[in-house]
């Protein structure tokens, strides 16, 4: 995650939309925060949330980054390329999640449910921010 944020605090918030620690259809988890993958690359991808490595560079701009599929979508930002249209109006992007985070101002869909209290949040950050409103002091 962020700085700031561990993999524990978000797992815990998430925990009802994923499988427990290791399971059948997880059975790879990262040592250092339990988070667990059906596939060993995608828990060798997530080991360098831990590590800080960003072995992908930019061609470009030789920005780093840790996953080549992020180094694709940035590459974007140079050529233009906004390949996800939104249905709804003229709006297009880089990245389908952003695409999809963009759709539910349409759609008014809140998937992010508070387990303390009713309030529900369009965003998983925005739910993380909320989160700490409940702590104690």
């Amino acid at each position: 995650g962020r700085p700031g944020s561990s993999c524990v605090q978000e797992r815990r918030v998430r925990k009802a939309k994923i499988e427990p620690a290791t399971s059948p259809m997880r059975p790879f988890a990262c040592d250092s925060c339990g988070k667990s993958f059906s596939q060993a690359a995608n828990l060798t991808a997530h080991r360098r949330v831990h590590t800080g490595e960003k072995p992908f560079l930019c061609p470009v701009c030789q920005r780093p980054f840790s996953q080549s599929s992020s180094l694709v979508t940035h590459k974007r930002t140079h050529s233009g390329e906004r390949p996800y249209q939104c249905n709804y109006c003229d709006k297009s992007f880089t990245d389908s999640s952003t695409l999809t985070k963009h759709l539910r101002t349409h759609t008014g869909q809140k998937p992010y449910d508070c387990p303390m209290c009713t309030m529900k949040f369009t965003q998983s950050g925005n739910l993380h921010r909320h989160m700490k409103t409940h702590k104690n002091g």
